[in-house]
């Protein structure tokens, strides 16, 4: 089979919800239809012992919740699947982002009873931003919930984008009887646990669906259609590719329900992997050589092993195991030997792979997040992934100093991954990390104790501005613990100033120093047009 077809079969998608709205329960019902697993675990069911297939990390499974992002492999209806299941949780929304730079599409899951939240608002702007596609699925149907137009006005007045119901409930709660699929033009009945029916509309009115046709949940629910069809926004896939208009599908993930059609209808729609802008060009997925960017790096994924895995998502040619690459940055020629593909921390070795794949390959301390490797005569780099500033700052050391050595590897091997980062003082050289959330500082000590078997100690300084520095304006007398002088990992300077007050003093003091925003500088441009 040639490039162009190998390309064609790809669906590449991260899934993004608010935590609670179902998204990984989801991803397991998605692996489930994939053949992948036979039966789910559910982050509810501690008692059981049986965890979320997606969730390996001993801290997820004790609180109950996504903080890494997880990839997962599989092939379905001819199709080959790759699914990023993003971490839910507002303080690892940095993981999200980047994890959104490696997708070509979107599944946004909403919960029926709660409507738009938070998080679901930043991770759609982000999506909205790159102009990645987005599908919607309204969840937990059966439960007593919000009415569906109320849901839909929502999604388009704080989200501002166009909806098309592909499908309509018929009730919800203990009056949920099913789903009108508008997109097959069929029936789909609700049968509690047992299989959904799936009847053709234009039988609807034989005897023996009588009982559902008569109904006054089904006959309300057909004058709403009307409605929708008069009034509503026609379908347009070119819309839909451009972000400009979602595809919404109602179903329960946990019954589960109407998984199945909103899953056979999203492989057909979703594109297929895009170019990618380098900072000169763009790169198509047909172009003949090989190349991929790095856009996730986690530490042991087998504790046993002490690994380290980069994520790596393929833009462009044929990736064959063995082959070697050229790391952009240093122009170094590594071999990639050990590769892998995932279902969770499952991992099986991948041969080859093409664009929109995901793949792991082993990292032996080379790697940076945002890393381009290439095969082939031209040398380029893929745009920068969005970088955000930490808000939340501590001192860092370890209890036992005579656990140094750990200690260091430990905190480099983190910072590498993009858990946390790091600055050093100037010119104390003490430790501070950086985090967007409290929890980033949780999963930090847990794993720290765990993996490096290193108990450390954090002293919080406060929430901090932080401004970063041209070196030929640095004069470390003019600092102090109000507008602290660190470094960052590329000993580039950088001033955490204290709160707002601290940086406008500072700013009318010394007018001659430039301070720059990061958070401005680092926008998310990576779109192809």
């Amino acid at each position: 089979m040639g490039l162009q077809e190998e390309v064609q079969k790809r669906k590449t998608f991260a899934i993004i919800s608010h935590p609670d709205a179902g998204k990984t329960t989801m991803t397991e019902k998605l692996l489930l239809q994939g053949n992948l697993i036979r039966s789910a675990g559910t982050v509810k069911g501690k008692k059981s012992g049986k965890f979320a297939t997606s969730d390996w990390m001993e801290i997820e499974k004790q609180r109950g919740i996504s903080v890494t992002s997880s990839v997962m492999n599989f092939e379905y209806e001819g199709f080959k699947v790759n699914i990023l299941d993003t971490p839910g949780h507002e303080d690892f929304s940095e993981d999200t982002y980047r994890t959104l730079t490696a997708v070509d599409s979107v599944v946004m899951i909403i919960d029926a009873t709660k409507g738009i939240e938070a998080q679901t608002i930043k991770l759609f702007k982000v999506c909205k931003m790159r102009g990645i596609p987005i599908f919607t699925f309204i969840n937990k149907l059966d439960r007593e919930s919000r009415e569906p137009l109320d849901l839909m006005d929502q999604i388009e007045e704080v989200l501002n984008i166009e909806t098309y119901p592909m499908n309509w409930p018929v009730g919800m709660g203990k009056r949920f009887l099913g789903i009108l699929d508008r997109y097959h033009n069929q029936f789909i009945q609700f049968n509690g646990n047992e299989e959904e029916t799936y009847i053709d509309l234009e039988k609807m009115d034989l005897p023996e669906n009588k009982a559902i046709s008569d109904n006054p949940t089904y006959q309300e629910t057909l004058e709403e259609l009307e409605l929708l069809n008069e009034a509503g926004d026609q379908f347009s896939l070119d819309r839909v590719l451009a972000g400009e208009q979602t595809p919404v599908f109602f179903g329960s993930a946990l019954a589960p329900f109407g998984v199945e059609v909103f899953f056979d209808t999203f492989v057909k729609l979703a594109p297929a992997p895009g170019p990618r802008r380098t900072k000169e060009e763009v790169i198509h997925p047909d172009y003949p050589d090989f190349s991929g960017f790095i856009f996730k790096i986690q530490a042991n994924m087998n504790p046993q092993h002490r690994d380290r895995i980069a994520f790596l998502r393929v833009c462009s040619g044929r990736f064959e195991r063995g082959m070697n690459v050229q790391l952009a940055r240093t122009g170094k020629t590594i071999r990639l030997g050990q590769t892998q593909q995932f279902v969770a921390s499952s991992r099986d070795t991948v041969e080859e792979a093409y664009p929109g794949d995901i793949i792991g390959i082993y990292d032996p301390g080379s790697y940076r997040i945002g890393d381009t490797l290439l095969d082939g005569k031209k040398s380029f780099e893929y745009n920068e992934l969005p970088s955000f500033p930490p808000e939340l700052f501590q001192r860092v050391s370890a209890k036992n100093v005579m656990k140094a050595k750990q200690f260091r590897k430990g905190i480099e091997q983190l910072v590498q991954e993009g858990a946390i980062q790091l600055f050093r003082g100037y010119p104390t050289d003490s430790y501070i990390i950086g985090a967007v959330g409290q929890l980033q500082y949780e999963v930090f000590q847990h794993r720290m104790k765990n993996e490096y078997n290193v108990e450390v100690m954090l002293e919080s300084i406060g929430d901090r501005i932080p401004r970063w520095l041209k070196k030929e304006q640095v004069n470390p007398g003019i600092f102090d613990e109000r507008n602290l002088l660190v470094k960052d990992r590329d000993d580039e300077f950088l001033v955490l100033f204290k709160n707002d007050f601290a940086l406008r003093w500072f700013i009318d003091k010394h007018s001659d120093i430039e301070l720059i925003d990061l958070f401005e500088v680092n926008q998310y441009d990576q779109s192809t047009e």
